[in-house]
């Protein structure tokens, strides 16, 4: 009988002991740590050309905040958020790109992944843009967010190269039995001009036309030439993509006749076809 109140007398002390060490741990307070200093490889503006898009562009750095708790330096993982914005959004913009890095004390960026990057901002290729940055260090929880100082650049966005060859001429027919004029190429009078697509940019066709409700069609840009047409690549009779290429399959009709607006863009690669 003794040995058990002896035992049951050290297991007490037991609990207690681990219970107040739980507490001392919970009691464990954030103290807080330093906003990361901020740093980048080039000065005043980021170079970005489409024949060196393979070349870096620039590199990002940050120092390490530190955090600090009653018990010490913390050990737990430290993440990471690359902002950029505009200037003047404040980093409130619509278009505000947050790029998650996890740990690492910096980020390196391709002329081209740095373009493509920026380009969710909606900043216009061609034009110069002016971009600020900064990283934000957490530890999981908004409480412990540290911002570090912001960087300001400017940028000249280039567009990527369009994914389909543009026409040679910047001109484009279409023709085929989704049409009233058949497959005929040369194109004639009167469908040499009702079915001629207008440029409206040096990527962006469209043309509005009727159409049969069966059948299917091609998109050549020398009238005449089979050679160097256009035909579908995936999608359907209303939106997908093309490629150049003389092969099947044609583009096919909506399923309902009427005047239809043809839209192809060539940068994207892609083709809508909208009831008018």
């Amino acid at each position: 009988m003794k040995k058990i109140l002896q035992s049951l007398i050290y297991l007490s002390i037991a609990i207690v002991f681990f219970a107040s060490c739980e507490k001392d741990e919970a009691r464990d307070t954030y103290l807080g740590g330093t906003a990361p200093v901020f740093t980048a490889s080039v000065k005043d503006s980021i170079g970005l050309n489409f024949n060196t898009e393979n070349d870096k562009a620039l590199t990002l750095s940050w120092s390490n905040p530190n955090f600090q708790f009653a018990s010490g330096v913390s050990s737990q993982n430290v993440s990471y958020t690359l902002e950029i914005d505009t200037v003047g959004a404040n980093f409130a913009g619509p278009n505000k790109r947050a790029v998650s890095i996890s740990q690492d004390l910096s980020v390196t960026y391709t002329q081209k992944a740095f373009n493509i990057l920026i380009s969710d901002l909606k900043v216009k290729t061609g034009k110069v843009a002016q971009l600020e940055m900064r990283v934000i260090a957490s530890l999981g929880s908004v409480a412990t967010n540290l911002v570090s100082n912001k960087l300001t650049f400017k940028v000249l966005p280039y567009a990527p190269p369009p994914k389909v060859p543009v026409p040679v001429a910047g001109t484009l027919w279409v023709t085929g039995n989704a049409f009233a004029s058949g497959w005929s190429n040369p194109l004639g009078a009167p469908y040499v001009t009702s079915q001629k697509f207008t440029k409206v940019s040096d990527t962006q066709y469209e043309l509005v036309v009727d159409m049969l409700s069966s059948g299917n069609y091609k998109l050549i840009q020398e009238n005449g030439v089979w050679g160097t047409q256009y035909k579908k690549l995936s999608g359907d009779a209303y939106a997908g993509t093309f490629e150049k290429k003389d092969a099947d399959p044609g583009f096919d009709a909506p399923a309902v006749a009427g005047k239809y607006k043809i839209v192809v863009d060539f940068q994207a690669g892609t083709y809508t076809v909208t009831k008018q």
